[in-house]
């Protein structure tokens, strides 16, 4: 049987579509469609029911996408990890969020491109979490960091950390606000104050709304702006109240230049995932960095 059928197969099972299958391959999808069909015509099944939205695997299908695929992952994993002196530095394309893909994940990964010679280059994009997981399924990155787990067989997600979210003021705003009042009351009390967020949805404050205080913000956004950076650096001149998460906001309340308005027994947590297209963790340098990060995750607090 050949393996470029085999592996052709296995990625579009993997994807779900012909289409998404062809990006992945470099293919054309009526070539995909194609080998598709040779592979459905050698083995005298159908290997995929055709849908409008992509395709589904038959009983079959799964079968054989259950025994080929780890035997084919090997294979990659041992041609990727010949070496090749025309080749020997790597490019890994990061794609997460932009705060905690510059604040932790890059410079977690400094290690990989220093003077050891590792033979790494990075290349970061970022984006919400939608779009950083359909580029990854697209092809377009080498590793995602993701606030949602990705569902399907595409993509492999990997739970990273937890952040824990803090709502925080400018010392000034939270006297005025008294913090006994908000101990008691917390948030209907709130709903008055000028709120700074990354979206006019108010993404943070509502979620940490809902954990905490069981209902909805009733504030509208005072200031939005789509960087948690930015939105530390509004909070601290002053402009509202705002939820942040901790790696972000310590230094700022360790200096006193914001406070936390509450210490919830149960603070409200976030998880990052760490996702790969399934079966590229055989590829040597994607490996390393899914490790290395990894392991960084574990001193993060």
């Amino acid at each position: 049987m050949d393996l470029a059928l085999l592996r052709t197969f296995v990625t579009v099972h993997r994807a779900g579509s012909f289409t998404r299958a062809a990006a992945l391959l470099g293919l054309s999808q009526p070539a995909v469609t194609s080998q598709i069909r040779t592979l459905e015509r050698q083995l005298g099944r159908p290997l995929f029911l055709r849908q409008a939205r992509g395709v589904t695997p038959t009983t079959i299908g799964d079968e054989l996408a259950h025994k080929a695929a780890p035997h084919l992952d090997a294979l990659v994993e041992i041609t990727e990890s010949v070496p090749d002196e025309e080749s020997s530095v790597r490019t890994l394309h990061l794609a997460g969020p932009p705060e905690f893909t510059s604040v932790r994940a890059l410079p977690a990964l400094t290690s990989l491109t220093g003077e050891d010679g590792h033979g790494y280059t990075v290349r970061a994009s970022f984006g919400t979490a939608e779009e950083t997981l359909e580029g990854l399924a697209a092809g377009h990155h080498d590793l995602a960091i993701s606030t949602a787990r990705p569902r399907g067989a595409l993509l492999t997600a990997t739970a990273l950390c937890d952040e824990e979210h803090v709502l925080v003021a400018a010392p000034g705003l939270a006297k005025r606000l008294g913090r006994a009042a908000l101990g008691r009351y917390g948030g209907p009390d709130l709903g008055a104050l000028p709120v700074v967020e990354v979206h006019e949805s108010l993404p943070l404050v509502a979620r940490y709304w809902a954990a905490v205080f069981e209902s909805r913000p009733a504030a509208s956004g005072t200031v939005v702006a789509p960087d948690l950076r930015a939105v530390l650096a509004c909070v601290t001149a002053g402009a509202g109240i705002s939820v942040l998460p901790r790696y972000l906001c310590a230094e700022a309340l360790e200096r006193g230049e914001i406070v936390a308005l509450l210490d919830p027994s149960v603070p409200p947590l976030r998880t990052y995932f760490l996702v790969v297209r399934t079966g590229t963790l055989a590829l040597p340098h994607i490996a390393r960095a899914h490790e290395w990060l990894l392991c960084a995750a574990a001193d993060w607090s």
